[in-house]
C-alpha cells in the first residue's frame, strides 16, 4: 500500500472534481460535494488533512490510493 501525501482541503476537493464531483454548499470549513452516481461527501476545508480522515474520503468515494494520487 503507498503512502498517502499531505493535502490541503483545496487539492481534495479538486481532485475529487476530476471524477465528476461538484460542491453543492459550504457549512463553515465543511464543504460538501455531490456526485450524480456516488455518494455523497463532506471534506474539511483546511490547509493540512490528517492521513486517517484523508483515507476515509478515499474510501467514501470508492478510489484506491492510487487513483487517488493519479487525480492529484
Amino acid at each position: 500500500m503507498s503512502r498517502l501525501p499531505v493535502v490541503s482541503g483545496r487539492e481534495i476537493i479538486k481532485a475529487l472534481g476530476r471524477i465528476g464531483y461538484y460542491v453543492r454548499d459550504q457549512e463553515s470549513s465543511h464543504v460538501h460535494l455531490r456526485h450524480p452516481q456516488r455518494k455523497p461527501l463532506t471534506i474539511l476545508y483546511h490547509k493540512e488533512i490528517a492521513r486517517g480522515t484523508l483515507r476515509a474520503i478515499i474510501r467514501d468515494a470508492e478510489l484506491t490510493v492510487e487513483e487517488f494520487r493519479e487525480l492529484l
